[in-house]
């Protein structure tokens, strides 16, 4: 256990450095959600004037959609810098000392984690600016971290699978911008669920992304708090699942390499 621990905090540090090495990067992954919260904010602001919307804010209704967003498209890239060590021969040279495996995997799920938990900070920040207002308190805006690791794990494990499956940055992209739209606007993001077409409601009952936008938004709002903690046990059943699968997948890709 303290091999694996210490081969994930070394290689960690690596996928940091080269994060910090490619600022455009860490800038597009700053701007993006907050374009999301100030634009989706005002064109859809009137949306919570409609009947059995639930009134409130709009604002305060988007924040948590736009975390779980942000979570769901900055960690389904993950697999891309796999397909890039596989192309340049490190994932090889990797092999070749006593690295232990889980933590070639696992650095990658909690660089993904810790990155989303940055973003998530300050997508609460600026909705807080922009007039959210926090009625969570602080434990809320601690618990809104929660699920949205949660699903940055998840969906940061089954990109390393499907990489490893494919090792094709054509094809994994062509998964993401497959899945994930879908599943956002399968979700409460951007509207209420009650307000949702019924075979959307019931396609979203099974989706991880309103997992984490429910369970994110009863947190932010100080509401359900049985509903926090029932969403995110969802959610980490569903890590726990993909964190098996890319583990699956990187024995088979061993086996055939």
């Amino acid at each position: 256990m303290k091999h694996f621990i210490a081969d994930t905090l070394h290689l960690l540090l690596r996928h940091i450095r080269a994060t910090l090495r490619l600022p455009i990067w860490i800038a597009v992954s700053l701007v993006q959600p907050v374009i999301w919260l100030t634009l989706f904010g005002q064109l859809f602001g009137r949306v919570a004037d409609l009947p059995g919307f639930g009134g409130g804010s709009y604002i305060a209704f988007l924040t948590p959609g736009v975390v779980a967003m942000t979570a769901l498209f900055g960690s389904a890239w993950s697999g891309i810098g796999i397909v890039e060590d596989i192309n340049n021969g490190v994932m090889d040279r990797l092999l070749a000392t006593p690295v232990h495996r889980g933590a070639l995997i696992a650095a990658r799920v909690l660089h993904a984690a810790l990155t989303v938990a940055i973003q998530t900070v300050i997508v609460l920040a600026l909705g807080i600016a922009l007039g959210s207002g926090l009625p969570g308190g602080a434990l809320g805006f601690v618990a809104v971290l929660l699920p949205a690791v949660l699903i940055a794990a998840g969906f940061s494990a089954l990109s390393n699978g499907v990489a490893l499956l494919t090792r094709r940055e054509e094809t994994l992209i062509a998964v993401i911008n497959f899945f994930g739209m879908p599943l956002t606007f399968l979700s409460a993001s951007f509207m209420s669920r009650d307000l949702m077409p019924g075979w959307m409601q019931v396609l979203s009952m099974g989706n991880p992304v309103n997992w984490a936008v429910v369970a994110a938004r009863e947190a932010m709002l100080g509401r359900d708090w049985t509903s926090v903690w029932f969403n995110s046990a969802l959610l980490a059943g569903f890590t726990l699942a993909a964190c098996i699968l890319a583990t699956l997948a990187f024995r088979g890709y061993r086996r055939a390499g």
